[in-house]
Order: C-alpha cells, then sequence, then structure tokens
C-alpha cells in the first residue's frame, strides 16, 4: 500500500476569522486537517455554535471523524485600554499596574485586567508585551495595584499580554470566564479541552472534576507554558502522567522561561508521553511566516519536520489559519512536511515507551512489532475505549492505524492520536476486518502497482472495557 497518503502525525488548525466560513472550514478539513482548536480567548458562544455546525457537517463530508479542541483562556493577564493605544518607556521608569483603573488617563498608572496584588510578590519579574518589555515588582502599593520598575526601553500597547514566569498562582487557574466556558463546552460534546498557564498536577485534576460535574467525558489537553511547570522532570512527568494530553506552548514558555529552553523540553515532553501513552501536541509559530507569505520559510519546515522525527502526535496552526492569509495553504505545506519526513526518515528512538506497563501496553508493543517483522501494510485496531489505540500509536509503527469503534466520542478522541484514521461502526466480532476490507473496496486504503491484497495486524479484545485486548492475528484483505 501507498504509505504517502496517510500522515501519521496529525494537523490541529486554529479556526479564526480567515476561515469563518463553511466554505473555508471544508477546505482545512478536505486539505488534511484532522482537528479544530476552538480558542476561547476570543468570539462568542454563538459564532461557536456556528463553527462547530460547519466542522462537524465538514467531517461527515470527508466520511472521517475530526477532532474539536475548546482552549480555554485562562488567567492570561493583559493591560486594559490605553489612551492613544501605545505608551513609550524607558529603563528605569516607574509603573503602576491597577486593577481599579477603568479608563486611562495617559499616566503611568495603568489599567490591567486582573488583580495582580493578589499574586505577585516584591522582587518578582513581570514581562509586558509578551516579554518586550522587562519590569520588577517594587511593592504592592494597595490591594488593587503593584508597583513595578522598567528594566528597558520600548514601548507598550493596549491590551498585550503580561508574563510572570515566578509567581505561584496556587492552583487559581481556571477563571470565572472558564467555568463558564466549561459548561457550554459540555453541552456542545467537546473532543478536548484544553487547560492553559498549568503549574501542576494538581491543576489537572481540578479541572477533570469540574468536567465530570458537568457530565463531560472530554480529554484533557495540558498547555506546558509555564515556568513552574517545567521546573523539574518530576514535574513534567506528574503532569503528563494526570492529562490525557500536552500542548507544547512554546510562545508563553519562552517569555517565561527563555527561548533556549524550548527546544529540550519540547523532546523531553514529547518522549514523556510516549512512554505513558499521551498526545503530544507542538505549538506556536511552527509555519508563522504564512500568516502573511504563500510559502514557509526553510526554518520552519525544519521546525515542523523534527517534530514528526521526535514522535510528535500533531502539530498546530494558530494566527497561520486564524488571521492568515493562506490558510489552507499552509496546512498543505504542514501536510507535506509530514508526509515527505515521515517518509524519508525513521521517528526517532525513546529510551522507555511504556511506563506503567499494562497488559493492552504488551499486546500494543507485540503487534507493532509482529507489523514492523512481516512488512503488514496496515495495523487494524477493534478498541471500545480508544485505550489500546493509543497504546499501539505510543509505539510509533510506521504503517497506518485503521482503528474502528461503536463510540463516536472514542473516535473524535482518537483523530488527534498518531497514524490513527478512526471510524465508527455497530459492533461485531469481525467489524475491524470488515472496516478494512470495505476501505480497500472503495479506494481509500490504496495499493502499489500489481498489488491486488492487504496484510494487516489486527488488535482486539472484549466489547465494553479498558485492558480486554487479548488478541493479535495476521489477516489478509
Amino acid at each position: 500500500m501507498s504509505k504517502q497518503l496517510f500522515k501519521r502525525t496529525k494537523i490541529l488548525a486554529t479556526i479564526g476569522p480567515s476561515v469563518f466560513t463553511e466554505e473555508k472550514i471544508n477546505e482545512l478539513i478536505m486539505a488534511g486537517v484532522n482537528g479544530c482548536r476552538l480558542n476561547f480567548s476570543h468570539g462568542d458562544y454563538v459564532e461557536r455554535d456556528q463553527q462547530i455546525a460547519w466542522i462537524r457537517k465538514a467531517a461527515e463530508n470527508k466520511g472521517r471523524s475530526v477532532a474539536i479542541l475548546q482552549d480555554l483562556q485562562g488567567p492570561k493577564i493583559r493591560l486594559g485600554v490605553l489612551k492613544n493605544d501605545k505608551m513609550d518607556v524607558k529603563k528605569g521608569d516607574i509603573l503602576i499596574l491597577d486593577h481599579s483603573v477603568e479608563e486611562h488617563d495617559g499616566s503611568k498608572r495603568l489599567p490591567v485586567q486582573y488583580n495582580l496584588a493578589d499574586k505577585a510578590k516584591p522582587g518578582e519579574p513581570i514581562y509586558i508585551f509578551d516579554g518586550k518589555i522587562k519590569t520588577k515588582v517594587l511593592e504592592i502599593e494597595s490591594p488593587s495595584a503593584v508597583k513595578v520598575e522598567v528594566e528597558n526601553d520600548g514601548f507598550i500597547m493596549s491590551r498585550k499580554g503580561l508574563n510572570l514566569p515566578d509567581t505561584d498562582f496556587g492552583g487559581d487557574i481556571i477563571t470565572e470566564k472558564d467555568m463558564a466556558d466549561i459548561e457550554f463546552g459540555a453541552s456542545r460534546d467537546f473532543d478536548y479541552v484544553a487547560l492553559s498557564f498549568v503549574q501542576s498536577a494538581e491543576d489537572i485534576n481540578k479541572l477533570r472534576q469540574i468536567l465530570l460535574s458537568h457530565g463531560s467525558t472530554a480529554r484533557i489537553v495540558a498547555k506546558i507554558e509555564t515556568k513552574k511547570a517545567i521546573e523539574s522532570d518530576e514535574t513534567m512527568e506528574a503532569i503528563v502522567e494526570a492529562t490525557d494530553g500536552i500542548m507544547v506552548a512554546r510562545g508563553d514558555m519562552a517569555v517565561e522561561a527563555g527561548a533556549e529552553v524550548v527546544p529540550i523540553v519540547q523532546r523531553k515532553l514529547i518522549a514523556l508521553c510516549r512512554k505513558h501513552s499521551k498526545m503530544c501536541i507542538v505549538a506556536t509559530q511552527m509555519m508563522g511566516s504564512m500568516v502573511d507569505n504563500p510559502e514557509p520559510s526553510r526554518a520552519e519546515v525544519s521546525d515542523v519536520a523534527n517534530a514528526v522525527i521526535q514522535g510528535a502526535d500533531a502539530v498546530m496552526l494558530s494566527d497561520e489559519t486564524a488571521n492568515g492569509k493562506y490558510p489552507v495553504e499552509a496546512v498543505l505545506a504542514m501536510k507535506n512536511t509530514i508526509l515527505y519526513t515521515q517518509n524519508h526518515s525513521h521517528v526517532r528512538e525513546v529510551d522507555d515507551v511504556s511506563g506503567d506497563f499494562k497488559s493492552y501496553d504488551a499486546i500494543s508493543e507485540a503487534a507493532a512489532r509482529l507489523a514492523e517483522k512481516i512488512e503488514a501494510d496496515i495495523i487494524i485496531c477493534q478498541t471500545a475505549t480508544g485505550t489500546t489505540a493509543s497504546a499501539i500509536a505510543a509505539q510509533r509503527p510506521n504503517v497506518p492505524i485503521i482503528t474502528v469503534t461503536s463510540n463516536p466520542r472514542v473516535a473524535g478522541q482518537l483523530a488527534l492520536t498518531y497514524a490513527n484514521s478512526a471510524f465508527v461502526r455497530p459492533y461485531s466480532d469481525t467489524y475491524g476486518l470488515d472496516l478494512a476490507q470495505e476501505l480497500k473496496a472503495n479506494g481509500y486504503l490504496q495499493m502499489e502497482d500489481g498489488q491486488t491484497e492487504l496484510t494487516g495486524v489486527i488488535v482486539s479484545g472484549g466489547k465494553d472495557k479498558i485492558g480486554s485486548t487479548d488478541t493479535i492475528q495476521i489477516v489478509t484483505v
């Protein structure tokens, strides 16, 4: 079978103004998007409902599952509106960041959309305008304001973000807005919920309880972007174990911890996710120049290729599809890079792929190794919960995983998992083999010239529960 058709690393695209039509969303999915990110820092629920309907219709037209990821805003701290929208600052200037200011009068007392006095401490850094202006907290001036000293010349603008890399938010990262958005998301059956500014595993546990209280079974993606989340290998591993997936949010991570740490942390997080069979998304500026240009830079192509070689489950487009001039072209450029890389380079090995080893890990590892030994064309996975499919994906096989489940939610969640193409069919003992035959007949599984049959490794088990996978077969399709 021609493996060129199946990209094993998936594409997650952010939906925004540039693709806010049914036609554009359909184009994105037809171009190769496997999941859509809805950024809840922007937009309203009416817009979200329209986008959800378009995404699900496009997925149905394509005949496959497309994941929807709800990205919570979290305690994203921003300046308020400045007089004339801009202010020059110089090293040594004293600024007051005041949550009680509603209208800026042009003075050095600036409105801020979060009460920093509740969390910040003297001596801690506060970076303004996504790190362009560095300041240090001098004192807590009042219950609503902190006094800071500017450490470099530059300018600030309205509504620009602030980063507090050394400030402990004490688990207080789910805001009132997030709570309302979670309730909305639970009613819309999102596949994933991404939690911003995670600092510890306890943040994940708190969100999971909130989701369960709303009857949501959405998987949680922890966005790794704070200095505290990466302060030790033990902290990172604890977060990976607690969550269902990781997003390497390289933008804020670079501001909070330093750009030089990002490549190493990215490699560590991908390896940890593979070890624990968790999904890993690499995000931020993957094809950043394509916001304004029809072609990516050489560095961006190399960046995407490295994520593929390291074994990321998915790579993400942010402004490229949300606000860029060339959203579909960005998807195609990313897809072409993924396909060329996977067909000309092996995924890098990690020291220990299986962490807390379960029976389905043993079956999954055996299935992946068997597929490699016999040069199988496909791995077919019958799954009730998606656990076995994720465990097979953690082995990073070099053939497609055709997954069949009777649960649409499971299929949606597997859409972003490495090498998985998930389909929903009524349960039967043979529904995996039946699906493979169907996909071969309709041309979805294409073969090389002269090839008349496919060799598959089928993994199956009981119908209802995690850990019931117990059978591997070699089949001919």
